[in-house]
């Protein structure tokens, strides 16, 4: 994360910006936090409150276990923004004055059933074979160690045991959200809500026009990070995305005494004493209802695992759309025809908090990433997305115009219900 400047950033009068950041989500307040603390001038735009936003329902995992199955590029990365963490959370609860609720203590994954077990075995042995420099970090646990980690709760009949990863972690979400806006204002970054970007202009004489409805703002570069939104936007910049929506559903108890020590998957308590169970993955376009038939599914599947929780009260149940790509990988992507003009897509805007305020913004802003990020990022050649890995040189890391698949074909930051009986 790098620290802001010493010099207060000027809005002259014609209002020209370094960068506009098109959407103040997970991702581009983030990236808009970095900019500000390298001495760029950035202004925000954001839109209603009552936009699809994914932070609404957000799980609040800083996840690696798992992390990027099938795609060592992902996971590498998942490994470095993780270990960027601890003094991310450190630096950014020092600017902002907010408590993230931030803990690294590890993270569970359940298995019912002795197949489940064994499979959830082999897949992570593979996993952790996938990047040999590294010591592996996830510990297979029978069920009496399970249960040795949990002695405030009691594991359903069918728990076989379970995986643990010591780098996992969680946090509050909205907090985060808050916390990231509040450190880039604090950096000097000027954020306009109710603001939602029309349209984006490439001029005649270099940089850009952004409109948000009557106003239009100049800018050198612009980031589109606005979620579904860019569907409409990235296209005005030469850039070809295919977004769509997918709802996730979450439940949420009462307070309750101590009760997870840790994250799981698909349910974690929280900082306040709620427990959180969740998500979904229902494509449904943009209905964002809750339904019944969700929270039927989900209740069941952690009762299977968890079954104490049956005595805690279900108190909300709420829904939002996740931008997904439509092959699930998240995009950082430079625009070929219209340099200037980046767009950041990303499903796990939590996790890649710490890589998206460092070393993405650090890169975007011509400043190249860091010899230990280097080889995370596979090489584009335009927008076409190539899907050759090779890595990114530090020299013109900056200058690639797509850095694509990254897939992460086995995420459990996210809860099939589809999987429930």
């Amino acid at each position: 994360m790098s620290r802001p400047v010493s010099h207060p950033m000027s809005h002259a009068s014609s209002q020209d910006y370094d960068y506009i950041v098109a959407g103040a989500g997970m991702v581009g307040s983030a990236i808009a936090l970095g900019l500000a603390g390298r001495g760029r001038r950035v202004l925000m735009l954001d839109g209603a409150d009552t936009d699809f936003r994914a932070a609404k329902a957000n799980f609040g995992l800083v996840w690696v276990q798992g992390k990027g199955y099938g795609n060592v590029h992902y996971q590498r990365l998942s490994h470095e923004a993780a270990a960027l963490w601890p003094a991310f959370a450190a630096e950014l609860q020092r600017e902002s004055g907010i408590d993230l609720h931030y803990e690294r203590r590890g993270g569970l994954h359940f298995c019912v059933g002795e197949a489940e077990w064994l499979d959830r075995q082999r897949r992570m042995q593979a996993w952790d074979a996938n990047t040999p420099e590294r010591a592996p970090c996830v510990e297979m646990l029978d069920r009496d160690a399970l249960q040795g980690m949990l002695p405030a709760l009691r594991l359903g009949d069918g728990v076989t045991g379970g995986s643990f990863c010591a780098g996992d972690g969680h946090l509050n979400p909205l907090r985060l959200l808050a916390a990231l806006q509040a450190a880039y204002q604090g950096r000097g970054g000027r954020l306009i809500s109710r603001h939602r970007v029309d349209a984006v202009a490439q001029q005649a004489g270099g940089g850009f026009v952004v409109s948000a409805g009557k106003d239009r703002y100049p800018a050198r570069k612009v980031i589109i990070t606005a979620g579904l939104g860019s569907n409409a936007l990235n296209p005005m910049v030469g850039l070809d995305i295919a977004l769509r929506p997918q709802r996730g559903q979450v439940l949420v108890t009462e307070r309750a005494a101590p009760l997870l020590p840790f994250p799981a998957s698909g349910v974690r308590q929280t900082a306040d004493g709620t427990v959180m169970v969740g998500l979904t993955q229902e494509d449904v376009g943009y209905d964002i209802s809750t339904t019944a038939i969700a929270a039927t599914r989900m209740s069941r599947k952690i009762l299977r695992v968890l079954p104490d929780l049956a005595q805690l009260r279900l108190v909300r149940q709420w829904s939002c759309l996740r931008v997904m790509t439509q092959d699930g990988c998240p995009v950082y992507a430079e625009s070929a025809t219209q340099p200037g003009a980046w767009t950041a897509l990303c499903h796990s805007g939590v996790t890649l908090a710490s890589f998206h305020a460092g070393p993405l913004a650090q890169a975007i802003d011509g400043g190249g990433l860091p010899l230990s990020f280097a080889d995370c990022l596979p090489r584009g050649a335009g927008p076409g997305f190539s899907d050759s890995l090779s890595p990114v040189s530090t020299d013109a890391a900056a200058e690639h115009a797509a850095w694509s698949s990254f897939l992460d074909a086995f995420n459990h930051e996210r809860f099939d219900v589809s999987q429930a009986a």
